[in-house]
């Protein structure tokens, strides 16, 4: 089954950090390019971080130089570290692939910022 299993989240306080893990099945996460989106209540899902098969990466303006996405091909898992988080960046974050082709989004995991 293809799918991606999403972990990591929590609360955490203003100025906290977080390590987001993506933990891909059924496909090896080597032949895609691979990203994290978020979506907060009331808000459309928006692109976080991408890193490319290369390991090229790319950051949504609101979290460069604060969050780092890596990736681990031998555990066929993605990361995304988030450090000096602010109450903005609270939502439910998921891990996607691309080409997105038949992979679901999975169920995300929540993260939480107290000010």
């Amino acid at each position: 089954q293809v799918q991606v299993v999403e972990s990591g989240g929590g609360l955490v306080q203003f100025g906290g950090s977080l390590r987001l893990s993506c933990v891909a099945s059924g496909f090896t996460i080597s032949s895609y390019h691979m990203s994290w989106y978020r979506q907060a209540p009331g808000k459309e899902r928006e692109l976080v971080a991408s890193i490319t098969t290369t390991g090229s990466t790319n950051y949504a303006d609101s979290v460069k130089g604060r969050f780092t996405i890596s990736r681990d091909n031998a555990k066929n898992t993605v990361y995304l570290q988030m450090n000096s988080l602010k109450p903005e960046d609270a939502a439910v974050y998921y891990c996607m692939r691309s080409p997105k082709s038949v992979l679901a989004w999975g169920q995300g995991t929540q993260v939480t910022v107290s000010s």
